[in-house]
């Protein structure tokens, strides 16, 4: 039961971001390549950048068969070519971008939340004050 409360409060959470209007750290990128169910490669400017998926942490490739299912999902919802706009949040310790991904106008990682592409909220909860 706290288990749907958690997954239900960070939807929220996230949803109520989407709104927000645009600001500076918004970057507007092309996919270059899907990781595992919470990394993507993108290219914005002449750059490439890895950026990890904010308040979402799915399991890692080597997770059978979870870990295989995010990461396929993840390239149906951001193919490669894709064009997106990542809301940059922080500079994680391994020098990713941690963003929220938006295709549309929608986000990504709600998307990934809500059809419960994760490992587990414990970690997440944490890092949405900082949102």
């Amino acid at each position: 039961m706290v288990f749907k409360f958690r997954l239900i409060g960070v939807a929220a959470l996230l949803l109520a971001q989407t709104a927000l209007p645009v600001f500076a750290n918004n970057l507007t990128a092309t996919v270059v390549s899907v990781g595992d169910g919470d990394t993507i490669r993108v290219r914005t400017g002449n750059k490439t950048v890895t950026v990890r998926l904010a308040c979402i942490d799915a399991p890692e490739m080597k997770q059978n068969p979870w870990g295989q299912q995010s990461s396929a999902r993840l390239k149906q919802l951001l193919p490669v070519g894709q064009g997106i706009t990542l809301r940059a949040i922080e500079t994680d310790k391994y020098k990713r971008l941690v963003a929220e991904v938006f295709v549309e106008n929608r986000s990504v990682n709600l998307k990934m939340v809500q059809e419960g592409q994760y490992e587990s909220l414990s970690s997440v909860s944490q890092r949405l004050s900082t949102i």
